[in-house]
């Protein structure tokens, strides 16, 4: 099984490509700080790890749209290796996650920049189906 889940910030706004044909399609790449757990053996005093990151489509149109540096997201895929030869001539291994799911890991309120979701001045309660109304002034949802 080949399943990863990070939570972390993005150090930089998506580079977003579109591939050639009759159907574009987003290819948004971002690196995640993740945090390390424990820092016991850490030789480097390193307290985070930076994470390469694809997503593909509508993943891709999403961030897009709405990740900027420095938002807090979870994001779920798969790894990925690969290799090429660069231009010197030397093999370049590469790792990265394939981005399959993403979503918003706090509102943009409690950050400062970045992220989107408002937060709400007050918890909506739970109607008697329960499924909580959507508070009133949210005129759009970050997902469709």
């Amino acid at each position: 099984m080949n399943k990863v889940i990070l939570m972390g910030r993005l150090t930089r706004d998506p580079e977003v490509r579109y591939s050639q044909g009759e159907t574009p399609m987003a290819i948004a790449r971002y690196s995640l700080a993740v945090d390390r757990r424990f820092n016991r053996n850490s030789q480097d005093g390193q307290t985070a790890d930076f994470i390469n990151c694809v997503a593909f489509g509508r993943n891709g149109e999403f961030a897009e749209k709405y990740l900027r540096k420095g938002t807090k997201i979870l994001a779920e895929g798969r790894i990925q290796t690969g290799s090429y030869t660069n231009k010197d001539g030397v093999k370049v291994y590469t790792t990265e996650v394939v981005v399959e799911n993403q979503e918003f890991a706090e509102s943009k309120g409690s950050q400062g920049e970045g992220g989107y979701a408002p937060a709400p001045s007050a918890a909506p309660a739970p109607a008697d189906d329960g499924f909580m109304n959507i508070p009133d002034g949210i005129e759009e949802l970050p997902f469709s």
